[in-house]
């Protein structure tokens, strides 16, 4: 090539500078590579913000990155809906998970809301694979038969919780749980993977940074149980809740190293939330009590020829007719709340079915029971109409302190220390679609520009 003018050189300088400069571009790049969602069950957000909880890893991300002082969660504030309501960007009236376990009709069987195909709304894992990354999964809720690339499932038979099996049938692809079993894990079975025991953490988190260092994943879902299972059974402070996020800490630290082991961690960014706090209780009422009592249902587990029911979530309970149309059924229901004594009415307020739209809760629901703090609905239908409990619950309606969850992020796209007073749980999914450049819209859920670099 024969340069003869200046104005040529010039042409051909401002090439060469561009093509040397090609490598630090990153026309359409996505902030993140790899975004690595963890759920902590029950997470609170004095886990990473009080010096006596035992998390030195959540403590980090949290300083060094963005964490927030609360998270306003759903209603009910229980986890399957939550869960949806991370990987969706929307409420339960949009996405149809409205309880842990739907509501039957006919009685309650004890299955839950765990098929991918009931969730009415697009999710993040959707969005992922129609951009052409890989996503996974590791015991998340609702993703049996997800559009995922390797997922373990949170699942279990009718037979009862806790067994491998039934996990291991729904997983993909198939043998994907062997392959971690040889590599790293060591064989699972009912005494080494059981939420009793903080183990199940370890292999969760082992699970995670397995595939993340051999497959490398784009996206990476990830539902830690421990926190929510002993404050269930011990309160918020008990004994083994402090070990309990230990345990979790240390799984996500498995995580981060992996990410370390395979070189990918700069381009890695860590989002930490949760479903729901927590609250300890002392009482709880059997609302299905005063139906029976009214000969609008009977002491049946298939209720019986009924009219009306209450349907417990976590915490809060709500009505459903067997005629949405029975508006005098529904009249009876709210004469027998009106008429109740003061020292019962004191205990809970009526959520109204134009608050239950406001919220986003289920709109099969006439209306629901939301108790105070101390006090929880029971579905029993025999006995006395309060009881003592004990040990902690969620489900409450989502407008205090302690029902509130936590977030952090942490890594690639992130801006450093930064506090966010508030947010939703439906802001959570803008954030992944942004790190990983997703298309998807959640015209329900806040992007916050100041979490990100």
């Amino acid at each position: 090539m024969k340069i003869s003018t200046i104005k040529e050189w010039k042409k051909l300088s401002f090439i060469i500078a561009l093509l040397g400069l090609m490598p630090l571009l990153s026309f359409g790049q996505s902030p993140s590579e790899h975004v690595i969602l963890i759920s902590i069950d029950g997470f609170r957000p004095e886990f990473y913000m009080e010096d006596q909880w035992p998390a030195p890893n959540l403590k980090t991300m949290g300083q060094e990155g963005v964490r927030a002082l609360g998270v306003t969660g759903v209603f009910p504030s229980v986890t399957y809906p939550s869960h949806t309501s991370i990987i969706t960007g929307t409420t339960p009236d949009q996405h149809g998970i409205y309880y842990n376990a739907p509501f039957e009709p006919d009685g309650q069987t004890g299955k839950w809301f765990w098929d991918y195909g009931l969730i009415k709304a697009p999710t993040l894992w959707e969005a992922v694979r129609k951009k052409g990354l890989k996503s996974a999964s590791f015991l998340w809720p609702v993703s049996v038969n997800a559009p995922i690339d390797y997922n373990i499932p949170e699942y279990w038979s009718l037979e009862g919780y806790g067994r491998i099996e039934p996990m291991r049938e729904m997983e993909t692809p198939r043998g994907l749980m062997a392959e971690m079993e040889l590599n790293v894990l060591g064989k699972l079975n009912e005494k080494t993977f059981n939420g009793d025991y903080l183990n199940r953490e370890d292999r969760t988190g082992d699970m995670a940074g397995y595939v993340l260092e051999t497959y490398k994943p784009n996206l990476i879902t990830v539902h830690l149980i421990a926190a929510d299972h002993f404050q269930h059974s011990e309160g918020r402070e008990g004994p083994m809740v402090f070990k309990s996020i230990g345990a979790i800490d240390r799984a996500i630290g498995k995580i981060m190293e992996a990410a370390d082991r395979a070189g990918i961690m700069d381009k890695t960014t860590f989002i930490i939330t949760g479903d729901h706090g927590f609250v300890n209780t002392h009482s709880a009422i059997s609302p299905n009590l005063w139906l029976v009592e009214a000969g609008l249902m009977e002491n049946n587990k298939d209720r019986g020829n009924w009219k009306a029911t209450f349907h417990t979530a976590g915490a809060s309970a709500f009505l459903h007719l067997k005629d949405k149309n029975d508006l005098e059924t529904l009249e009876k229901v709210r004469n027998i709340l009106d008429e109740l004594p003061a020292s019962m009415k004191k205990l809970f307020r009526v959520v109204d079915k134009k608050e239950l739209k406001q919220i986003g809760a289920d709109p099969n629901a006439a209306l629901a029971l939301a108790p105070i703090q101390g006090i929880s609905f029971s579905s029993s239908t025999k006995g006395n109409i309060i009881k003592a409990s004990n040990g902690g619950t969620h489900g409450y309606f989502p407008d205090f302190k302690e029902i509130e969850t936590g977030f952090i992020a942490w890594g690639a796209g992130i801006k450093n220390n930064v506090e966010i007073q508030e947010m939703d749980l439906v802001d959570v999914a803008p954030l992944v679609k942004h790190l990983l450049d997703l298309s998807i819209e959640f015209p329900n859920s806040t992007m916050y520009p100041g979490m990100i670099k």
